[in-house]
């Protein structure tokens, strides 16, 4: 079992530098929460995201997680916000004390579609970027070792988490534990697998912490890489175009341009 959502292909999204992604990423994020437009939103997942994974040959797996991920989210936000949006004036239909409102919808469509540039954009660099190159990259940038680690480690949580509950699963099935019955039962059945899941990955930091400490990430030497990544000019030149963009977007949000 693996413990990265990073496939390995041979496509132009996953040559790029893991930095260079990283900042789009970012700086993606940043303008969807800046510029509180719905079309915006929708527009850089629409015309970049989907691109980008279509380009990268992940579409397939990006469309799995995304549903997983963003469906219950997007379900339960257009409920809750649809039929209980509290400055809805707008009535479209009425179930009681439930209104489905204009208002409600818009600001339930606002929020998802920042939600899910989020998600999806996140995903994207998860499925393209190697995280020990992502690791390799950040410390030629002339970020420090510990940062680094953590950084990549983030990236790699959930698939971690994902392969240890598997792994306590199936240990658990095999000791007799019954997942079936009602849904009641399955979620008292679950319950005992939180415990070894929680202090499986305190130890697994403890483990990592002692493995950093033995390769000197806290020495204060320069440290040096066997693997170079490429960083050609335009790329360097395009992050910061990205990180101007994304002033940009929170200088005039903060200015009421988006308003």
């Amino acid at each position: 079992m693996t413990t990265t959502l990073y496939e390995d292909r041979e496509s132009a999204i996953h040559r790029l530098n893991p930095v260079t992604k990283l900042v789009a990423m970012l700086s993606i994020i940043i303008i969807v929460f800046a510029v509180q437009i719905w079309w915006v939103a929708l527009g850089i997942v629409v015309f970049i995201v989907v691109p980008a994974a279509v380009v990268s040959g992940t579409g397939g797996r990006l469309l799995s997680l995304s549903l997983k991920l963003l469906l219950p989210i997007l379900i339960v936000l257009v409920l809750l916000q649809g039929l209980f949006f509290p400055e809805g004036t707008t009535v479209l239909a009425e179930f009681g004390p439930a209104r489905v409102t204009v208002e409600g919808l818009m600001f339930a469509l606002g929020i998802g579609s920042r939600i899910a540039a989020l998600v999806l954009c996140s995903l994207v660099l998860l499925l393209t970027t190697n995280p020990a190159l992502l690791m390799t990259s950040l410390t030629e940038k002339g970020m420090s070792p510990k940062m680094s680690y953590v950084i990549s480690s983030t990236l790699q949580i959930i698939p971690a988490f994902q392969t240890r509950a598997q792994s306590i699963l199936l240990a658990q099935q095999a000791r007799g534990l019954r997942l079936k019955g009602n849904p009641l039962r399955r979620a008292g059945a679950i319950l005992p697998l939180v415990s070894p899941l929680v202090l499986g990955m305190f130890t697994d930091v403890e483990e990592r912490s002692t493995a950093m400490e033995a390769r000197g990430f806290s020495s204060p030497a320069t440290h040096t890489s066997f693997v170079v990544v490429p960083d050609p000019v335009g790329q360097k030149i395009a992050r910061w175009l990205l990180i101007a963009v994304a002033v940009a977007s929170v200088v005039l949000s903060l200015l009421g341009v988006f308003k």
